[in-house]
This record gives structure tokens, sequence and C-alpha cells, in this order.
């Protein structure tokens, strides 16, 4: 198989309902960084060491987390009070909030130019609220919002292209906005699939990997949005990663709760990697030598060899 299980990491138990949810890895230290979206925290542990480090509290309903090793920030997105913190890795940091748009979820940056993207969820009852939030980082302020069709999943930078890539659910599709212009889309990719949900990028081939909720992974080519091929999934995916060391993709599926891995050079599946039913959510560190799944029945960390 190609992740083999190596160890767990004891996590703060759940204090309210929602589990764990989108996690990022500080390259320098190695430290991931889970929204815990049940205790309204971001865990940070080591998992070299297996250790709990700490947790920085009273980021409410927090879904994502987003780490800049340009910029030596980390980002979160706080669903229940409209939000995104930013702040210094490390311990007791000082948490910056800016008010973005309806639910926040997914995050990408551009370093560059300092500025975020705040995918946001929306509420169905309230009238033009699946939004993007353009965030000036240095004005710490809300620059743009673009309306989007539907409600907003995962989403990615491209630092070749200045462009980011922004899952929607319904109409399935991927909406692009140009960092040069951040007021506006610039391009929509239609997806042949249910329920665009995870994403991620291989910039040496420029595509895009989109795991959809109809159990479809799509990949596509980033520049034209020709679709190059689909393949089965397990189930409903959520987290998407691609790992350019060993060019396999993680699609974590809560239900029945395993990762699937796929070879991207053939686009085969590689089998799929047990973890725990709903574990949805993983992290991938930059060196590409494990791969963490989050398990909310017994609020741990798996810690996989990538084989």
């Amino acid at each position: 198989m190609p992740l083999q299980l190596t160890g767990h990491v004891e996590l703060p138990a759940h204090k309210g309902n929602g589990g764990f949810d989108h996690a990022a890895v500080h390259a320098a230290t190695g430290h991931v960084y889970v929204a815990h979206t049940a205790n309204d925290a971001i865990d940070v542990f080591d998992p070299a060491t297996c250790k709990h480090l700490y947790s920085i509290p009273g980021l409410t309903a927090v879904a994502g987390a987003l780490v800049s090793d340009e910029s030596q920030l980390v980002f979160t997105s706080n669903r229940g009070e409209n939000t995104i913190g930013v702040f210094a890795p490390g311990t007791g940091p000082e948490v910056t909030k800016i008010a973005v748009g309806e639910r926040p979820n997914g995050l990408a940056y551009d370093a560059r130019r300092r500025l975020v993207l705040a995918a946001n969820v929306g509420d169905p009852s309230v009238p033009h609220s699946y939004t993007l939030s353009m965030v000036d980082l240095d004005a710490r302020a809300l620059r743009s919002a673009i309306e989007v069709p539907g409600r907003t999943r995962w989403t990615v930078f491209d630092a070749d292209a200045q462009a980011f890539y922004v899952n929607i659910m319904e109409p399935s599709q991927i909406v692009v906005v140009d960092a040069g212009q951040p007021d506006r889309v610039a391009r929509i990719l239609p997806i042949p699939a249910g329920g665009a949900h995870g994403l991620d990028f291989d910039p040496a081939t420029r595509r895009l990997f989109c795991a959809c909720d109809a159990g479809v992974l799509v990949t596509l080519d980033a520049g034209t949005g020709k679709v190059l091929n689909q393949g089965k999934l397990s189930g409903v995916p959520d987290v998407v990663w691609f790992n350019p060391k060993r060019r396999h993709l993680y699609v974590a599926v809560g239900d029945p709760g395993v990762v699937d891995v796929f070879d991207t050079t053939t686009m085969k599946s590689l089998g799929s990697v047990a973890t725990e039913k709903g574990a949805h959510t993983t992290a991938f560190p930059p060196t590409g030598d494990i791969l963490i799944a989050f398990l909310p029945q017994t609020h741990r960390a798996a810690i996989f060899s990538v084989l």
C-alpha cells in the first residue's frame, strides 16, 4: 500500500459539535495547525514526537487553516463569526481578525500581493451571500467582494498564472480569479460531475484535481478547462492533497473512512487506506514523507508514512 500507519497524536476532546476541519503545516518547524471546529480553536502538534503542543482558542467555528511559509503567517477562517484570523507561527500568538463574508471556509493566499481570498459558504436564506472576500493584508481590510453562483468549497492559488481557483458546489464548477484584477471572476471551468469539493493543483503539469460529491475525481487542464480524466472514488470526498515527490494524490473520504490514493502520471487508483468513519480531512507537509488524517470519533491524528 502507498501509506503505512506509524502512530497517533492524542488531541483535545471535542467540547461541542463539528469535529476537525482543514489543516496546514508550518515547514520550518513541521508543526501542524488543524481547525478544531468543535472547540473553536486551532490545535497545534508535532508529528515527529506525536505530541499536542498547544491550542489557540477564540476562533468561533473555525473551519480552515492555511500557512504561508513565505510570509511566516497562519490564516484561519472563522465561520461562526465571519472573520479570518491572522497570526505568526508559535506559542501565544496575537491574532488579528478581519471581517469577511458570510461563513468563510476555504482560504488561499497571494504572498506577492499580500492578498487573501476567503471563500464564503454563504447562507441560502440570505440573498447574494455566496461570495469570495478579497482581503488586503497590509490594510487589514476587505478589498472587494465577488459574488459567485453557489456555495463555495475549497480554493488554491497558482503562483505561476497568478490566479485563484475556487470550487463551487452547485452549479458544479471552478471559478478563476486573476490576482491582478481581484474584483471579478475571470473565467469559469465547468465540472462534469456534481458537487465540486476538494481541490489541489500540480504546477508542473498545469492540472487541477477536483474531487466531487458524486464520487468522481475530475482532472482538468487549468489553462483550457479541458477535462483530462475522470476516476471513481470510494464515496463523497473532501480534502485533496497532491504529492509532487511521489506523483501521488490523496483524497479523504469520510464515509466509509478511507484515503483514496491515485498515481497522477497514469491517474490509476493505487488503493484505499482505512482511517476512521467521519475522517474527511487531512494534512500534508511540504517534505512529502507523511500524510496526517484527523479522526473525529477518537479525537486523534493518525500519522501515515508515504511509501
